[in-house]
């Protein structure tokens, strides 16, 4: 292998690290179940493998420009924040112009994706992509920020829903829904770790604005949305016992989640975070696919 090649690789690892791509799992799960239940209730069947891998590369696309973009404008926030001054760009690893570049190229997946899929998908394009690149800008002005990320990420349901049927229906919104509060709320407890740092820099979030006691009192607002919000889809879909199943499962999930960490203590943060809500989207996805083949 040549020097060249060593080298790309190596950025290559050092962009995949600083977009967080194993995050890929909260999201994905869930474009997958928006395509799911959107084709059984249109279509009577599951996706066919062409859109399961297009819809597949359209959300890596998404979620990697978005990550990226992220990166390059909070570049001067991370540089000041202790939890956030080795990411890849204010380290010194990445240079903006390559970050940019696979900005353009991850960009260009997504609309290649979307033209693969049809042409309701193309037109909902810009929309996706002002809300993939807005949201790093709302923490500068509303600490409703969290609920923008929340909106960004639920897309990528409806953006299955789509991809899968070219409609879109009330129901998707209601799955639309959940997801938003869902990743809302985890946000809002993400946030918490950078509390003090926000409010000493004015960068505005739920945590800087209300505290860390009332934060995750909000936080769990937002999850017992998301919960009646999935509930809701049990009796208004053709979704049945199986999916129901899964619903209580996340209940639990969501639980055990505000159950671990308190203002008193949050030295379980990461297990809330990442463990428990990877958990959620992923099970959520295998009950909804075991109950659409049941039916």
């Amino acid at each position: 292998m040549r020097i060249g090649d060593k080298k790309v690789i190596r950025k290559l690892k050092i962009i995949l690290e600083m977009i967080k791509f194993e995050h890929t799992v909260f999201a994905l799960p869930f474009a997958f179940f928006g395509a799911v239940l959107g084709s059984a209730i249109m279509n009577g069947t599951l996706p066919t493998i062409s859109q399961w891998i297009w819809i597949t590369l359209a959300m890596v696309g998404a979620r990697s420009a978005a990550m990226s973009l992220n990166r390059v404008i909070d570049a001067q926030i991370d540089k000041k924040n202790p939890r956030t001054e080795s990411r890849a760009i204010p380290a010194g690893l990445l240079s903006k112009l390559e970050v940019i570049i696979f900005i353009i190229a991850s960009f260009a997946l997504l609309f290649v994706a979307a033209f693969q899929l049809n042409m309701l998908a193309v037109y909902l394009l810009p929309i996706a992509v002002f809300f993939l690149v807005i949201y790093s800008y709302t923490k500068r002005f509303t600490w409703a920020c969290h609920v923008i990320l929340g909106v960004t990420i639920a897309i990528a349901p409806l953006g299955g829903w789509v991809g899968a049927t070219g409609t879109l229906t009330w129901e998707a919104f209601v799955l639309f829904l959940a997801v938003a509060m869902w990743t809302t709320g985890f946000d809002v407890i993400y946030a918490t770790q950078d509390l003090e740092y926000d409010r000493d820099n004015n960068v505005y979030s739920i945590p800087s604005r209300f505290g860390l006691a009332n934060s995750l009192k909000i936080a769990k607002g937002f999850h017992i949305v998301s919960f009646l919000a999935f509930l809701a889809l049990y009796f208004f879909t053709p979704l049945g016992w199986l999916y129901l199943i899964g619903v209580i499962i996340a209940g639990f999930i969501m639980i055990y989640e505000h159950s671990i960490i308190s203002a008193d203590d949050m030295s379980r943060l990461d297990v809330a975070f990442f463990t428990m809500n990877g958990i959620l989207s992923i099970q959520m996805f295998v009950f909804a696919i075991g109950d659409v083949l049941l039916l």
